[in-house]
């Protein structure tokens, strides 16, 4: 009796160091998505600040070349050339700013920022991507669509990089006192092994996924992640415990990306 009473002592105190070590796994987690998420706003806004506004002077200063020397033709091609070329370097940079942090998530919220980052994804991947959402919905509170949109972003960039799909659906819809997003692809699943990995500890599927359960886990929400035959499916459901403005009924429509 006094062997097993040790045991067990024994027992409960490994039980309660595994707890602790797992609840600061959690915590670094969050923390890393947290700094992430500041990180990422900040690169945006200097690249927008700094690249993006030397960019904007080059163009004009190439403006005024042009308008300077009309003599000569092969001048006016190079400098066709070097328009064409600030263009296109513009074009990156504010695409890479929008990815890092997109204005629109602040400034029109989670409907407007997921519609955008859908058709962009879709033409850059050259996956069909359908795109259902909620019509005049409530804005959450912010923090709730930074997750929601961190969510959107890693789910697509898993399904681009690793599922082998060809079409995927993204749904962001309303219920009583909830939020759900939901992102479905048709590629080749996960195996159930790394399903029950997940169930048990995001641990060995990369800083995104941990840290996107944790920053769910953080506002009270819940995130499921399945997978079946005909490809897989990521949910996350957030509770409305904060809204931006009043209610207001909203209808669903459907949108499907280029």
């Amino acid at each position: 009796t006094q062997q097993l009473s040790h045991a067990l002592i024994q027992l409960e105190a490994e039980m309660a160091i595994r707890g602790k070590t797992e609840e600061q796994l959690r915590s670094l987690s969050l923390r890393l998505m947290t700094l992430q998420d500041e990180e990422r706003r900040r690169i945006a806004r200097e690249l927008h600040d700094t690249c993006g506004q030397t960019l904007a002077a080059m163009k004009m200063s190439i403006a005024l070349i042009r308008q300077f020397d009309r003599v000569r033709p092969e001048l006016q091609v190079l400098v066709d050339d070097l328009n064409a070329l600030t263009d296109e370097a513009l074009q990156e940079v504010r695409t890479a700013s929008y990815l890092l942090h997109p204005p629109l998530l602040d400034e029109a919220g989670i409907a407007s920022a997921t519609r955008w980052f859908v058709e962009g994804f879709a033409r850059r991947s050259g996956i069909e991507v359908q795109c259902e959402i909620a019509e005049n919905m409530d804005r959450p509170a912010k923090d709730c669509e930074l997750v929601l949109f961190r969510i959107l972003q890693e789910s697509l960039t898993n399904v681009h990089r690793h599922s082998g799909a060809s079409a995927a659906k993204v749904r962001l819809y309303r219920e009583t006192d909830h939020l759900e997003l939901e992102i479905v692809d048709n590629g080749k699943g996960i195996s159930e092994e790394r399903l029950r990995n997940f169930d048990k500890s995001a641990g060995n599927w990369g800083v995104g996924i941990a840290g996107m359960r944790e920053r769910v886990r953080e506002l009270g929400g819940h995130l499921e992640v399945r997978s079946f035959d005909s490809g897989t499916a990521v949910c996350a459901a957030l509770p409305l415990r904060k809204l931006t403005g009043p209610a207001r009924s909203a209808s669903i429509s459907s949108l499907t990306a280029d």
